[in-house]
């Protein structure tokens, strides 16, 4: 499988956060950002993800982070979209792949990360959605220096679960929630990743151990083969949230913040049953502590976070105003933003239309007909670079392996 050069470019204008000190989560101070490694004409072919030029890797490499995908900020040939475009792990299946790259079209909710494009029929597979700044949930830690504030774990928390929420409701079951899969943008949290699980192994088949899949996540009723079902999503949001409070995905209870642990060790429960729905988790995480946004009074929508009957969405936002990232992570995201929107790739010239001569009358002439006595030859419209997808919101055709029982 083709991976784009240069796909090792440093991370656009993030300092690099540098290792968490072994002790005490103490971090290094990071060198100035560096320069973000535009393509030239000779290495351009090899720096493509579909039909996007990258202009680097999303996920930071130093980081033994379990990424499912290959990630990059990529920009289209005529330079005008900068897209988010993953593409499959080496030795991936890229049917698999793809297939749950369809599905993802469908994945509906504010914080939801659904595919806009995919591959057309005999392209080497990718599939992309539009970019916006975000850093992955394990980037976002080493920049930080350390676990993530009590307030912005609840957040992202509720965010996520009211994803869940509304997949769960359209009868699709994530299978893919991890740190790797949570990125964090300035407005709130984004998933994606979606259908990780299913495309790393069919069911019936230990996924324990699988490249791309983070252990410490996977459910145990999934890690020995069965088939992802949505209470294994509630499994793997505990093992996140674990994750962005303690940089471990199961750590010593003690360690869990107090308010936390008990919703946190309730989700890691080995039997499914004893896990609570995500609308549960809305309720719990919706109704704890203060937050800065809601002491400052900038609860958007009407909502509170203790109000019940607030709309899901309303709830989600209400955690999510400013303060809510710490702000080292909104500084990199500040950063970031500004290094992709200098990168420099080579567009490639438009072809333009060659017009005939003024006729001698001094008028406009008329394209040539392609028929005697017809009107103007109209133009073709320009090829579509990439294979554009049904219009959004129509109904999925849902696999059996997507399907919930």
């Amino acid at each position: 499988m083709h991976t784009p050069q240069g796909a090792d470019t440093p991370y656009p204008g993030v300092p690099n956060p540098g290792a968490m000190a072994s002790a005490g989560n103490t971090p290094h101070t990071p060198p100035p950002p560096g320069p973000v490694q535009p393509s030239t004409g000779s290495d351009r072919a090899a720096r493509q993800a579909g039909p996007y030029t990258v202009i680097t890797r999303l996920d930071d490499r130093a980081f033994a982070a379990a990424v499912p995908e290959r990630r990059f900020i990529a920009r289209s040939v005529d330079g005008e979209r900068t897209m988010l475009v993953s593409t499959p792990l080496d030795g991936a299946d890229p049917q698999a792949f793809m297939i749950e790259a369809e599905a993802a079209r469908y994945h509906l909710g504010t914080w939801a990360l659904p595919t806009t494009e995919v591959a057309g029929p005999g392209e080497e597979p990718w599939h992309a959605r539009p970019y916006l700044p975000v850093l992955p949930l394990p980037t976002a830690l080493r920049v930080h220096g350390g676990p993530l504030p009590e307030h912005t774990v609840r957040a992202v928390g509720l965010a996520l679960a009211e994803t869940l929420h509304i997949g769960h409701g359209q009868n699709l079951t994530h299978a893919g929630v991890s740190p790797s899969a949570v990125l964090l943008a300035a407005d709130g949290p984004r998933l994606g990743c979606f259908g990780s699980v299913r495309a790393a192994a069919p069911d019936g088949t230990s996924r324990t151990g699988l490249r791309g899949l983070d252990s410490g996540t996977l459910p145990p009723e999934q890690a020995a083969g069965g088939r992802p079902r949505p209470l294994g999503d509630v499994y793997a949001l505990g093992a996140t949230l674990a994750y962005a409070s303690t940089g471990h995905t199961n750590p010593d209870p003690d360690a869990l913040p107090p308010a936390l642990r008990p919703v946190i060790l309730k989700c890691l429960s080995q039997d499914p049953t004893n896990r609570p729905m995500p609308r549960e988790l809305l309720d719990v995480l919706a109704s704890a502590a203060e937050t800065p946004s809601a002491q400052a009074g900038a609860v958007p929508h009407g909502a509170t976070v203790l109000d019940p009957h607030a709309t899901t969405a309303g709830r989600a936002t209400a955690l999510l105003g400013p303060g809510w990232l710490p702000a080292r992570v909104v500084a990199a995201l500040a950063h970031q933003s500004a290094a992709v929107l200098a990168a420099e790739i080579p567009v490639t010239a438009q072809p333009q239309q060659a017009w005939p001569p003024p006729s001698a009358s001094g008028g406009i002439p008329q394209a040539a007909s392609s028929q005697p006595g017809q009107g103007p030859a109209s133009t073709p419209p320009p090829p579509t670079p990439a294979h554009q997808m049904p219009p959004y919101g129509t109904p999925p055709q849902a696999t059996p392996a997507q399907r919930q029982y």
